[in-house]
């Protein structure tokens, strides 16, 4: 019998893609694409973003220190949205079907301050939950394990009562360590599976029912 009490969501990957290769290669040849990842620090100014740095000055200050590249660089700014598509309905579904059967939910994600914004002002269902963690406002990133204290000493739950899906198995794990139960999400109707076998949805709930033959 599962205690889970709670539900945890991650967002990118989740219940919005998060694809930047994708966008760049829809925008440059595959390979220059490669060279520019591996030229510039990419992984690194978004780290810096999730903890907190200003968005659109971080992605300019580093597109001036690469000439080849500064154009292209703007668009993790500019059209930054784009990246961060589409929104996954069977999840945004889920995460409706839990709230209407009064299960609290909660978002944990790294993101930043200003461009977790733009997803919200974009994506609507990101302002449903009913506490959101965010490591630009929190300082503070997945896997670290401070982040998870923060949820625990926040949310009014123990650790054991939490049920957190994310698409890294980092983040998983860094969570299952501290007693939390968790579910690596790679599809939504895995995760779908995972709610109903936790007893938090039942299978009609969670869209898993197929329709009858006419």
């Amino acid at each position: 019998m599962s205690n889970a009490q709670a539900v945890v969501f991650d967002l990118g990957n989740v219940l919005i893609g998060w694809d930047p290769e994708g966008f760049f290669d829809s925008l440059m040849p595959q390979k220059d694409r490669r060279r520019m990842f591996q030229t510039v620090d990419l992984a690194d100014m978004n780290r810096r973003i999730d903890l907190g740095a200003p968005f659109k000055e971080t992605i300019y200050e580093t597109a001036d220190k690469h000439p080849e590249f500064t154009e292209i660089i703007r668009l993790w700014h500019d059209r930054w949205i784009e990246m961060a598509a589409p929104a996954i309905d069977h999840s945004v579904a889920l995460l409706r079907a839990l709230r209407t059967k009064g299960v609290p939910v909660f978002a944990l994600t790294n993101f930043g301050i200003e461009s977790f914004a733009v997803a919200a002002a974009h994506y609507p269902f990101l302002v449903e939950f009913d506490k959101r963690y965010i490591s630009g406002h929190l300082k503070v990133m997945k896997p670290d394990p401070r982040i998870y204290d923060i949820v625990e000493q926040d949310c009014g739950f123990a650790p054991r009562e939490l049920l957190f899906t994310d698409d890294r198995a980092d983040n998983i794990q860094a969570a299952r360590q501290r007693g939390w139960q968790g579910h690596l999400f790679e599809t939504s109707m895995g995760w779908a599976d995972c709610l109903v076998s936790h007893n938090l949805l039942n299978t009609s709930e969670a869209g898993l029912e197929k329709p009858e033959a006419s």
